[in-house]
């Protein structure tokens, strides 16, 4: 198998997880381009020296202060001209995320996929808004779109669905999406603390940003329910279709009451198909600690696929972090190399 061409677009804490991936896994590919809206931009067609590149940016350098170039070198091009002009194989977009405009991942990838290139992305705004119709364009260039990042981090939701339920049908995801929530709620249980307190220390352990609303209110688990019923159930909703509710009004009072009564409290994304319509929504849910959601505490995820040949299969695992979210990024990259 030839060699193949890789460029990335954003390169921040994801971005250097692949970085350390690939360093320390060698696959069959040939990092040629990155472009980072805050650390700049490089080409080296005779490819360029991972180790030596991270290096660099461990020690908050940029990505044109490398010197190793080639004397055919480019530096100094927005993404948009580096996607165009790096004659890649391969496009790993994985800057930050706009879920109202899905801007400017979009535009990247529509512009690596009209250059015949396959995309690999975990930004979840391209992926909630326009999933049909960016698979078409990929289809139409004859590529690949992968978005295994976009749901659970390198959790492999998307690979399970596509290669291990082959041949069995899928009518119904549902699970903890979101880790921050996961954690407040598991702290309010087991250690009697009140909302408040529980937040704070999310975001004194960096699960949750300094605005939390994001997370508490619903709005990330949203976007990847819409991922969900788009890409896995075959839908083509949009996140207003879906009602939303975070668990921003769950008391301790509430939270111990549920306890009380051998339930405990979730904040669920769902979606099922029912006579060829989609139904999905995000909300708080009292489980019966029989479920096996039930049981996932902390910053897990965890996602119940429900179908109709396994009946309900659940998996579990990380849905943040540096190299987790990295290895989204390679495990689609390898994906890529396995369809070539």
């Amino acid at each position: 198998m030839n060699e193949k061409k890789l460029v990335m677009i954003g390169c921040g804490t994801v971005g250097q997880g692949l970085l350390e991936i690939i360093k320390d896994k060698t696959p069959n590919i040939k990092l040629i381009a990155i472009s980072d809206k805050l650390k700049g931009s490089l080409i080296d067609p005779k490819g360029i020296d991972i180790p030596y590149m991270l290096g660099i940016l461990d020690n908050d350098g940029k990505v044109d202060d490398y010197d190793k170039a080639s004397d055919k070198a480019i530096t100094g091009l927005d993404a948009i001209e580096t996607i165009k002009k790096s004659n890649g194989d391969i496009m790993a977009e994985m800057t930050y995320t706009d879920i109202e405009t899905g801007e400017p991942a979009t535009s990247h990838i529509k512009a690596a996929l009209k250059q015949g290139m396959h995309v690999t992305t975990s930004n979840k705004g391209p992926a909630a808004l326009y999933y049909t119709k960016l698979q078409k364009l990929a289809s139409d260039n004859g590529v690949k779109l992968f978005i295994e990042g976009t749901v659970m981090s390198g959790t492999p939701i998307f690979n399970l669905a596509r290669e291990c339920f082959a041949g069995s049908k899928i009518t119904e995801v549902s699970g903890i999406l979101n880790g921050t929530t996961n954690y407040i709620l598991s702290k309010m249980e087991n250690e009697g603390w009140d909302y408040k307190d529980a937040l704070k220390k999310a975001q004194e352990l960096g699960y949750a940003e300094a605005d939390p609303t994001a997370d508490v209110e619903g709005h990330d688990a949203l976007a990847k329910v819409v991922i969900l019923s788009n890409c896995i159930l075959g839908g083509n909703i949009k996140p207003e279709d879906v009602p939303c509710e975070g668990i921003n009004n769950i008391t301790l009072e509430d939270v111990k009451e549920a306890a009380e009564n051998g339930m405990r409290y979730k904040l669920l994304g769902s979606t099922k198909i029912e006579e060829n319509k989609i139904t999905a929504s995000v909300k708080p849910v009292k489980l019966e600690l029989s479920n096996p959601l039930a049981g996932v505490g902390g910053a897990t995820n965890a996602l119940t696929f429900k179908t109709d040949l396994l009946g309900e299969v659940t998996i579990q695992g990380p849905g943040a972090g540096k190299i987790e979210t990295g290895y989204s990024i390679f495990v689609d990259i390898i994906s890529i190399l396995n369809h070539e």
